[in-house]
């Protein structure tokens, strides 16, 4: 029997790659963060896949915005779009799912190494993201005792891109593609004693020393 899958920010990269993965279901996907970011949005979207598939098993909240700027240049706008996008649309998509998943369901959100590593420039987004795996924790708690499991990923650097450094500090040197994440997002869906989790695919980074990469005498000794 397939499932009944909602994907929230499906017309991203990643976003895509988590449809094709769960071409087998009945999949409804949806594009915007704005569109369920409100409890009439989010309702309206989990009434679709209902009337769809007669049911809802998998949700996964892979929407996120990431303004690039220091905290004293992150204007009101900046900080109140990443935060919604990423945390609001979490919650309000959840609080719709809920009481219509049985047991077995599940939902797994797209976080980021970014939840628990500092980079330059993202106070919004890293914000975000953190809060995002604390909801995921709260989540997992509160309805496991329904069979409901909630857990998320953690990519890194995903895609495409014409950096020639893009890979430094990843141990498998490269970056991650976008199928990648998406097949460890179906794994979180399917793995039926996870929950609370959030799964690194991130190539390694988030267990490489920065040391090791700065500086030559390591990354050479590692490297040998």
């Amino acid at each position: 029997m397939s499932r009944g899958v909602l994907v929230v920010g499906g017309s991203s990269p990643i976003g895509q790659a988590i449809v094709d993965v769960f071409k087998d279901d009945v999949v409804h996907a949806v594009s915007l963060p704005d569109d369920v970011s409100t409890a009439s949005g989010a309702s309206s979207a989990v009434q679709d896949v209902m009337e769809l598939a007669g049911r809802l098993d998998v949700v996964v909240l892979a929407a996120a915005y990431m303004p690039v700027a220091r905290v004293t240049d992150t204007t009101d706008e900046q900080w109140q779009q990443a935060l919604n996008a990423t945390l609001g649309t979490a919650f309000a998509v959840s609080r719709a799912a809920l009481p219509v998943m049985a047991a077995g369901g599940a939902i797994v959100a797209v976080s980021s190494v970014n939840a628990t590593l500092a980079a330059p420039s993202l106070p919004a987004y890293a914000t975000a993201k953190a809060g995002l795996e604390g909801l995921v924790r709260q989540l997992a708690l509160d309805y496991g005792p329904r069979g409901i499991r909630v857990n998320a990923v953690a990519p890194g650097l995903i895609g495409p891109t014409s950096h020639p450094d893009a890979a430094a500090g990843y141990p498998l040197g490269r970056v991650g593609t976008p199928g990648e994440v998406a097949h460890a997002v179906k794994f979180l869906a399917e793995a039926t004693f996870v929950t609370g989790a959030v799964l690194a695919v991130d190539g390694g980074l988030s267990i490489a020393s920065p040391a090791a990469f700065l500086r030559d005498d390591l990354l050479r000794r590692w490297q040998s």
